[in-house]
């Protein structure tokens, strides 16, 4: 048998819980992973919230969508991979248990100078941010405005700096000194904002990438980028949609990007090993605390990556 994290019912983060399921074998095609750290982050929550529907015929809920770990069975038809080897895997639904399958597609070796932890937290920010930085043409000499300091913030800054451009980043004062450690522009959000920026952007905004969903960054976006295309949100799905401009990932009537986020893995975990790109991590918490982790995850306090430990 094997700790999995769940969903028993739809609602909040008080309905995950940890049960025993039967170990899994890989088949064809699938590796079996030893987790040693599996990220948790805004989507797992919502898939058990309502957002998308309450159909009880999927409960429980297999909880989490990355992990790392260690190979510990290989299915046939599997090349390049072998049991010991360390990988960091995504999208993976129910990752977040003592151990996992899934298609051998979906990991990547994971970089020998990044610890599990973050490792754990690498590719559903990474994928997002690439996604979101190609989708809105980012590149060297242009200027980004990122809305949100959050896991996918923080590697949008990183992300769009490794490429040349430059990274302003809306965030509260207190946050300012580490976004500037990772090369970002900080700026307080909230009433002033559109001044704010032009102030310290005289020039202009060639691009924006909306992580929060608020009004404020629609609003501020739509003012200061002339080219709808190369404005882009994860959490605005309605009024982004009305706005015409980019809505990208899980929700409705979104760009899920597929190929772009699964060929960024490996640029990722390279980039990763090279020491050009961090993953910051907020908080651990114990598997059988995954009501906890989900709690604060979804407090949106929390400054980095909440990560869970099998």
């Amino acid at each position: 048998m094997t700790r999995v994290a769940v969903a028993t019912q739809y609602g909040g983060p008080e309905n995950a819980t940890v049960i025993d399921q039967p170990t899994p074998e890989p088949g064809p095609g699938q590796v079996r992973v030893t987790v040693r750290a599996a990220a948790v982050n805004p989507i797992d929550y919502k898939v058990y919230s309502g957002l998308f529907g309450q159909n009880p015929d999927r409960l429980p809920i297999r909880l989490g969508f990355e992990a790392a770990g260690v190979i510990d069975a290989v299915g046939a038809d599997v090349d390049g991979l072998a049991v010991g080897d360390e990988v960091i895997g995504h999208s993976i639904q129910g990752a977040s248990a003592e151990q996992i399958v899934a298609p051998a597609s979906s990991f990547v070796r994971k970089p020998a100078n990044v610890g599990w932890e973050e490792a754990a937290g690498l590719l559903l920010v990474g994928t997002t941010a690439v996604h979101a930085l190609t989708a809105t043409d980012v590149k060297a000499g242009d200027t980004v405005l990122i809305h949100g300091a959050g896991g996918v913030g923080l590697a949008a800054i990183q992300l769009a700096v490794a490429r040349g451009a430059r990274a302003i980043v809306t965030a509260s004062p207190s946050r300012h000194d580490d976004l500037r450690a990772l090369g970002g522009e900080p700026v307080a959000y909230g009433d002033g904002l559109l001044d704010r920026v032009r102030e310290i952007a005289p020039d202009g905004v060639d691009a924006a990438f909306d992580t929060v969903g608020s009004q404020e960054a629609l609003d501020v976006s739509l003012a200061l980028v002339a080219d709808r295309d190369r404005i882009a949100s994860i959490a605005n799905f309605a009024g982004g949609a009305e706005a015409g401009i980019k809505i990208l990932g899980g929700g409705p009537g979104a760009d899920p990007g597929t190929e772009i986020r699964s060929a960024a893995k490996a640029e990722l975990a390279d980039l990763a090993d090279a020491g050009r790109f961090k993953v910051i991590v907020d908080r651990t918490f114990p598997l059988a605390d995954v009501a906890d982790a989900h709690a604060y995850q979804a407090s949106g306090h929390a400054t980095g990556k909440v990560v869970l430990i099998p």
